[in-house]
Formats: structure tokens, sequence, C-alpha cells
């Protein structure tokens, strides 16, 4: 029997999408204008053409805050996954903890992105923070202010804090969904804790992880609120990441042309990667 579709549905989701449309069109067009375009004041624009985008490229500026967007991003992956899939597998699947737990994951992914800043540039200060104030009084030389490394693993651990919380809320989903069955039959096969794992649990939340993982890579990468507020991209340029370096040209120099060039390439890079880690995955997953 054929099934008759009805669009009409369309018709109420269209004002929507017009108006998502409409409010990323503009912005980026803009954008586009700016990144082919120079201006000295006065509403007064000279044609540039790619030269804006010749001169990123070729800027060690460019390539130095790429290069610690993608340590960073690297760094908080092999951490915040792992570490996330670790705590979804020995959190509780029934009874009262159930709850507990879920709010307890929940409460960091509520707290803004400043505020989070702030929290932890109180808490790693070595006069009233209790963080750096305990490591000082251990009698570590902890500063993340003067200290490029103190900077990087405040910022490292911060943000795991921060966002670990989300991987596990997706992996614990993943988990739960799994039919009580595939555990009775591993048990009646004497099958380990760890090929349980492997060949039923992992299985099971490849979706979720590849959402994870996406997430939170482009997260990760387009950082700016918490490094900004913490260390405000020192000491020197050691945390000065792509977003920051932008926001820097765009406003403290008030460069639009080469901002917007940059912002573009930005856009591009972030795209580009996370297609070649969708397609990964998702290809592995296939052949699996």
């Amino acid at each position: 029997m054929d099934r008759t579709w009805n669009n009409k549905a369309w018709f109420m989701v269209l004002p929507v999408l017009l108006l998502v449309a409409f409010s990323a069109v503009i912005p980026l067009m803009t954008v586009v204008n700016y990144s082919v375009q120079d201006t000295f004041g006065n509403n007064q624009f000279f044609w540039a053409g790619t030269d804006w985008f010749v001169k990123i490229l070729h800027s060690d500026r460019f390539w130095q805050a790429l290069g610690r967007n993608l340590l960073f991003s690297a760094i908080i992956l092999s951490i915040e996954i792992p570490l996330g899939i670790l705590i979804a597998l020995n959190m509780p699947k029934k009874g009262i903890g159930v709850p507990v737990c879920l709010v307890l994951m929940a409460l960091p992914l509520l707290i803004p992105w400043n505020v989070v800043g702030t929290i932890w540039q109180v808490f790693g200060r070595v006069d009233i923070g209790l963080l750096g104030f305990t490591l000082k009084a251990l009698g570590f030389d902890y500063n993340y202010v003067n200290d490029v490394f103190d900077a990087w693993l405040t910022l490292i651990v911060m943000d795991v804090w921060h966002w670990t919380s989300l991987v596990v809320l997706l992996c614990y989903a993943g988990l739960v969904s799994i039919p009580e069955a595939y555990y009775q039959a591993a048990k009646i096969d004497g099958a380990s804790r760890w090929a349980v794992f492997r060949y039923i649990q992992l299985p099971k939340m490849k979706r979720v992880l590849l959402i994870a993982f996406l997430l939170r890579f482009m997260d990760s990468f387009m950082i700016y609120t918490e490094p900004f507020v913490v260390t405000g991209g020192g000491p020197g340029n050691s945390t000065t990441f792509l977003s920051i370096d932008l926001v820097k040209m765009a406003i403290g120099q008030f460069d639009l042309g080469p901002a917007a060039a940059m912002s573009l390439i930005y856009f591009l890079i972030i795209l580009l990667l996370s297609w070649i880690f969708y397609t990964v995955m998702t290809s592995s997953d296939e052949q699996a």
C-alpha cells in the first residue's frame, strides 16, 4: 500500500528556517565583504581581493595560534572522552543514585562560560584561591599568571571539570539504552568485564561517542571566554588561541580586513576537521 506524504507541515517550519537563514547569512556576507576590502574609516572601502587571505596564511602568528588550538583540542579529547566513558560505566543504573548522579553531572554544564573562567581565575590564585594556596603550601611553585606550564595546566583542568559531564551524560544515555538481555547472555557465556565493554557496551555507544567527540572538538577548538578570563592569552602569547587572536586583531587593533579573512579561514578549518572526523568515525562504524 502506497503511503501519501503530507508536506504541509513544512509551512509551519518555514518561517523559522527563513529567520535562521537571514540571521546567519547577513553576518556571513558582511564578513566576506570585509575580507576582500580595506577601509581607512569614514565608510570608505577599497578593493583588496585575496590580499588579506595571503597575509594571514603567511603569518607566523596565525600558524602558532592554530598549533596551540590543535594541541589544546588534542589534549582535551584524549582526557575527556576516556574519562567520560569511565565515569558513565560506573554510574548506577537503578535506584536513588541515578538522579543524584545525573544532577551532579549536569551542574557544571549550567554554569556560564565567563563565570567558569572567573571561578578558576580566583581558584588558582596563590593568595586567596584554594587551589593556588594549597599547592603553594605543599611546596609547589604554582603561578598560572607567569608560568606557561601552569597556565596550560589550569586551562586543561578547568575545561575537563566543565565539559567532561557532557561526555558522561551522552555515554550514560547510550549505556542505559542497551537491553538487559545482552548482559544476561554475556553472563551465561562467562564473558569478562573487558569483553562486555569491548563487544557490547562500546559498539552501542559509538553513535553517542561520535556526537560527544564532534561537540567537544568544536567547543574546544573555538574556546575563547574561559582562557581570556583566566589568562588573557598569557603569559606572553602561550595561551593565545585563534579565537583570542581574532578578537585582538578585530577589536584591539581594528584590522577589520585581516580579521574577517582570518575568521573565514578559522571557520573553514573547523568545518574541514569536523567533516574529516565525522567521515572517519562513521566509515569505521560501517566497516565494523
